[in-house]
């Protein structure tokens, strides 16, 4: 099957299957560890919590628009995965370290190497299939690219349950760092697989320079979100929520204006490519629930009770814990907390 393919995409095949190992085994663990009161979690409502992760994820989805600029523009997507994933995986590791101060550090190192990984890798996968001889399987070459992401989202979960289970946040946490570094470690003794599909794409006349991008979508972002931000009493449930829909006024303005300055040949795909962005918006808005109302659910309405049959199954991959319930004989105390003796002097015990 891989005959077809270019040996690169092995390379990037594993490449993003420890990355999103990573990013996912985070993810379904981080609001359950922000909630959390009884084991070293955060210790954060749940409405902080949805807060912040919310704030998180909207973060994640911004910053490859500029870690793929900078990386067609400057950088190269090899460098800027690199970068991306070393960010990642000091952010996952400095979530196993307890204290505020460390959490909102690991996000941001998470948030920005997020940005420049994620739009780089499956840009190389694309360049990849520019040679001739391989660009009629483009698109089963994405389809196995894309069973990487499964498989890395899939596997974490047995790991996150049975770290965070047996051992403790830190350890889970710690464990998507580690796998994000295996990653980083494969895609670098790779790189000669790919080397040929990192090339800088040239810059035309027409072409947007970055000091115009930053001045027309950055910087209107930015003071908008801040506006959001700080304004008086919260106009959608909070200032995160408030900030994140200011900021995106000018962005949806930015690309509205594009069809009205497009040549009549050009209306067309724009007006194609803003209706795919609004069903991506809303796919992903509602997919993204999972980390949040789903799991508020799951975690208050899921009985966790399972056949005596499923049991050892399940402690074997961590997904349970095991409780000894052999009755206990314990001594048999009065009113005042004093346990109980018999004429002998012996304490009286009760199972």
């Amino acid at each position: 099957m891989l005959k077809n393919h270019p040996k690169g995409l092995m390379t990037l095949f594993f490449t993003e299957m420890w990355e999103r190992f990573g990013y996912y085994l985070m993810l379904g663990i981080f609001f359950l560890y922000m909630t959390d009161t009884a084991r070293d979690g955060m210790g954060f409502g749940r409405a902080k919590a949805s807060d912040i992760l919310g704030t998180y994820l909207a973060l994640v989805y911004l910053t490859p628009f500029l870690g793929g600029l900078l990386a067609d523009r400057i950088l190269g997507y090899r460098r800027a995965i690199v970068i991306g994933g070393s960010l990642m995986a000091a952010g996952y590791i400095g979530l196993a370290i307890p204290g505020e101060k460390a959490f909102w550090i690991s996000l941001f190192l998470i948030i920005i190497g997020n940005g420049f990984f994620k739009p780089n890798i499956s840009t190389l996968v694309g360049n990849l299939y520019s040679d001739e001889k391989f660009s009629k399987f483009k698109d089963s070459g994405y389809n196995i690219f894309y069973m990487g992401i499964n498989i890395g989202a899939f596997v974490c979960n047995f790991v996150a349950a049975y770290l965070r289970n047996y051992y403790g946040w830190g350890y889970a946490f710690a464990a998507a760092g580690i796998g994000m570094i295996f990653g980083i470690i494969w895609f670098l003794n790779g790189q000669k697989n790919v080397k040929d599909a990192d090339v800088l794409k040239p810059t035309n006349p027409e072409d947007m320079s970055l000091g115009k991008i930053f001045a027309t979508v950055f910087g209107p972002l930015l003071v908008f979100g801040a506006i959001g931000w700080f304004i008086p009493d919260n106009i959608f449930g909070s200032d995160s929520t408030d900030s994140f829909i200011f900021a995106s006024i000018p962005v949806l303005l930015f690309y509205i204006s594009l069809w009205f300055r497009g040549s009549k040949e050009d209306k067309s795909p724009i007006a194609a490519m803003l209706s795919i962005f609004g069903v991506v918006i809303i796919f992903w808005a509602i997919f993204h629930q999972n980390a949040t109302a789903l799991t508020i659910w799951a975690e208050s309405y899921t009985d966790r009770s399972m056949p005596e049959i499923v049991e050892p199954v399940a402690q074997t991959f961590g997904m349970v814990q095991i409780v000894d319930t052999t009755p206990r004989e314990v001594p048999r105390y009065d009113s005042h907390g004093v346990p109980i003796v018999d004429q002998n002097g012996s304490a009286i015990t009760e199972v």
